[in-house]
């Protein structure tokens, strides 16, 4: 829904919220360049909604968003407060930006980000847009999601070293992964990474299966095997460990990836997207709409009301699931 904007309101202000994710410095830089290609006066935000009611608030130029297409991180950092969820506060914050005449706003983040718009939407009169910045890839509205894409090159590295050395030693490896309660991560890197077993949210794990199996592997000539287990069922580490262990006689090793896979250089991919993303939350903005959210389907980018995106559903891709354990083993 559009809101009225005042004759000043060619200003307009950036900040990253939550989990930081490689790809969000290319979303702030094109938003920069896009919004003063339009006119606008651009203002970054630091550490999120905290920096917004800390008043933590700088003009940005062209020249603030130089050489950090390809880093990962946030160049306008990030931050996490459950004092935001008071009105009152969402409030206050909202005057730091209009005292300065600012009335656009601008959220990279993930779901408890994008509540934040829905709040300051319904709760303020700046107008809100939200692109989506998390590796976890849970939210069902866009098929993906800035900083996905570099997570799983990440993994896929550090799965192709350890798989060097669990080889050496005939050895059995959990590689844990983030995603919290989304088994993205865990089942598109376990099929790219040739992972023999894959856990996630999602799916039902037979421990007691999956330890027989990877016996069995062993008594016909495999040297190693991978275990890929998304953060969301790492309930089942200590007895996966256990099990396959007594049922194996070999060293089982679990490694937990944990921040590493924030960081690093963005992909390609996720570089191209964060630019598209941000154009259209620009576009947004300059329409005079509120409340509403970007994403991708297929090779199109989209938008849609922020509470609709957070009501969808994140569908998880069975199909690949059952071919991921089709061809492991």
């Amino acid at each position: 829904m559009a809101k009225n904007t005042s004759e000043n309101g060619k200003k307009l202000a950036i900040l990253t919220s939550g989990g930081d994710s490689s790809g969000m410095n290319a979303c702030i830089r094109t938003a920069v360049r896009s919004a003063m290609n339009k006119g606008y006066e651009v203002y970054g935000v630091r550490h999120g909604y905290v920096g917004l009611m800390n008043d933590d608030i700088f003009q940005m130029q062209y020249s603030s968003v130089s050489n950090c297409v390809h880093t990962g991180g946030t160049i306008l950092r990030t931050g996490r407060t459950d004092e935001f969820k008071k009105i009152s506060v969402q409030k206050e914050a909202a005057k730091n930006l209009t005292k300065r005449g600012v009335n656009n706003l601008i959220v990279i983040g993930g779901d408890g980000s994008f509540r934040g718009i829905e709040d300051l939407h319904q709760n303020t009169p700046l107008n809100v847009i939200g692109v989506p910045g998390t590796i976890d890839n849970d939210m069902g509205y866009t098929d993906y999601t800035i900083g996905f894409d570099t997570a799983c090159n990440t993994v896929l590295d550090a799965m192709l070293k350890l798989r060097d050395t669990i080889t050496s030693h005939d050895r059995i490896m959990i590689l844990e992964v983030m995603g919290r309660h989304c088994g993205d991560i865990a089942l598109k890197t376990a099929v790219a990474g040739g992972a023999e077993y894959v856990i996630v949210p999602e799916a039902p794990a037979d421990v007691d299966a999956i330890a027989a199996s990877v016996k069995k592997g062993f008594d016909k000539g495999k040297t190693s095997t991978i275990i890929v287990l998304a953060e969301g069922r790492n309930d089942l580490k200590d007895e996966l460990r256990e099990k396959v262990k007594q049922a194996t006689g070999r060293t089982v090793n679990h490694v937990a990836l944990s921040y590493i896979q924030r960081g690093g250089t963005p992909s390609m991919f996720d570089r191209v997207l964060a630019s598209r993303m941000a154009s259209r939350a620009v576009e947004l903005i300059e329409c005079g709409q509120s409340g509403r959210v970007v994403g991708v389907r297929g090779s199109d980018i989209i938008d849609m009301n922020v509470i609709e995106a957070l009501a969808c559903e994140k569908k998880f891709d069975d199909r690949l699931y059952a071919l991921a354990t089709s061809i492991s083993k």
